[in-house]
């Protein structure tokens, strides 16, 4: 097993004001050669937006960009035709930026923060026709065991779609539970990000924004200290 630890501490950080940005990767002025990406994950952002504010106008193309509001309202518009559309917490969104779009991205809220998780992943075809979803998913239904958030477009797995072998999946456990993650194959590794909580994952304890990279294993097992709710990211690693 290889294992790469990414304190919450050792984030990149940047405060613009309306927006409270964590980097676990390099990004936008934050740059470090050890932090480049996690095989197929390039980007794993934690931001904090002011109410009313947000990202305006901009392009993106062939990455698989997946938002996940954790408290708080979304809205999204682009180039699709997609004409503000909410994603509040509990919903995912997925955007393929194939070929090319443009979207912009606010704080729905007039009096509330929004609080998310921004994810690309480089994906295994260039040039795709764009494309947008999002859905809800039940809290109860990760409670205890692994809910799947994204999955390939290419199989027939619950979850929303990209073009990346890769899936993404949520859980959430009470204090002194253990869970076995099994990866797809061993050229997959698995990004563990601690939304909450705190635990123990191959003799290191991880905290609330804690994250750890698993590699070159079949399986790895997970032991909470608290009540933790975490988030896997399971990509190809080349």
């Amino acid at each position: 097993m290889k294992t790469v630890l990414h304190k919450a501490s050792d984030r990149g950080f940047a405060n613009h004001g309306w927006l409270q940005a964590n980097h676990s990767f390099s990004f936008a002025n934050f740059f470090d050669a050890e932090k480049i990406q996690f095989g197929a994950l390039r980007v794993l952002n934690d931001d904090v937006i002011a109410p009313s504010m947000g990202f305006s106008t901009h392009p993106h193309d062939n990455m698989e960009i997946i938002t996940i509001p954790l408290k708080g309202t979304l809205k999204h518009k682009d180039s699709m035709g997609n004409q503000w559309e909410t994603i509040k917490a509990g919903e995912v969104q997925v955007m393929s930026a194939g070929s090319g779009l443009l979207h912009s991205e606010m704080n729905a809220n007039t009096d509330e923060y929004l609080s998310l998780f921004q994810i690309w992943i480089i994906p295994n075809k260039r040039n795709v026709e764009p494309r947008y979803d999002q859905q809800f998913f039940k809290a109860e239904d990760r409670q205890g065991q692994l809910q799947t958030l994204v999955t390939s477009i290419d199989t027939n797995d619950q979850g929303l779609k990209i073009h990346q072998d890769a899936k993404l999946s949520r859980i959430d456990l009470n204090q002194e539970q253990k869970f076995t993650y099994n990866t797809k194959t061993l050229k997959h590794g698995t990004y563990v990000m601690v939304i909450s909580g705190e635990v123990e994952i191959n003799d290191k304890t991880l905290k609330t924004r804690d994250a750890i990279g698993i590699s070159n294993t079949k399986s790895f097992n997970v032991i909470t200290n608290l009540n933790s709710q975490l988030l896997f990211i399971e990509v190809p690693m080349s």
